[in-house]
């Protein structure tokens, strides 16, 4: 494993601490078929990236997807399958990310139901591998899911936390808290949207924190502006994807409101 690796596994590894598992997360607006668009920024504000997220619901089962086409020839491919019984439940989440803006490409697979989480990796000769584990996983697992619980909590709610499965050595399950910050407004094509910001971040401990920062591999809090409204919407992601690497705005393209 190079060096890199092997400290971002270690800092994922001790990240799983003793929090309390979270309430689970009420349905209040039911998720129905969907399509809208993306645009990535980097900081410095280039577009970097084209985003396409659509969704299709059979009975109380959605299934969503979420790709990034980057101008560099990078993809980041996310699909992920829920249940929507009274709270939200995860079935499966596949995610991919390959290319140049990833330092480490992924390809991790979870099947909630059994338990089965499958990492996809290439070695340096090209040659594919298989890892296929079971985990014992926790009732509230949002990977892929995140966005839809914003969705639907109140823009006045308690911080909470969720389950993570992060894509390294295999798994590793961290948490995740979530936390409302204010309201603000969103600009989007000249117009101006309400919209409640939510903070998510992974929960270190002290010492941990400590070396992420010195080496350089400390996720970072991502920040989620999400409309308010009778059918709420994910506007505005700031964070690193895949937990570390480059920061990135994604912002809804202002005419996939427009229904």
């Amino acid at each position: 494993m190079r060096r890199s690796d092997f400290l971002v596994a270690v800092l994922w590894t001790t990240t799983v601490g003793t929090a309390a598992l979270a309430e689970p997360i009420s349905v209040r607006h039911i998720q129905r078929p969907m399509h809208r668009f993306m645009v990535a920024r980097s900081e410095d504000g280039k577009t970097i990236a084209s985003g396409e997220f659509s969704q299709i619901a059979q009975g109380d089962e959605v299934t969503m997807r979420l790709t990034y086409k980057f101008v560099d020839g990078s993809i980041d491919d996310e699909t992920t399958t829920y249940r929507q019984q009274g709270t939200f439940r995860l079935v499966r989440n596949h995610h991919i990310q390959k290319g140049p803006f990833f330092t480490k490409p992924i390809d991790f697979s979870i099947e909630a139901a059994t338990g089965t989480v499958i990492s996809r990796t290439t070695d340096k000769n090209g040659r594919m591998h298989l890892e296929s584990k079971h985990m014992d996983l926790p009732d509230d697992l949002a990977n892929g899911l995140v966005g839809t619980l914003l969705l639907n909590v109140p823009h006045n709610t308690k911080p909470f936390r969720v389950g993570m499965l992060a894509p390294v050595g295999g798994g590793r399950l961290i948490r995740l808290l979530v936390s409302p910050e204010d309201e603000q407004t969103v600009h989007l094509a000249g117009r101006t949207y309400k919209a409640t910001v939510f903070r998510v971040h992974p929960e270190l401990g002290r010492m941990v924190s400590i070396l992420a920062r010195l080496i350089g591999l400390q996720p970072k809090d991502v920040m989620v502006w999400v409309l308010q409204g009778e059918e709420p919407a994910v506007a505005v992601i700031v964070g690193q994807l895949g937990g570390y690497g480059p920061v990135i705005s994604s912002d809804l393209v202002e005419s996939s409101l427009e229904k």
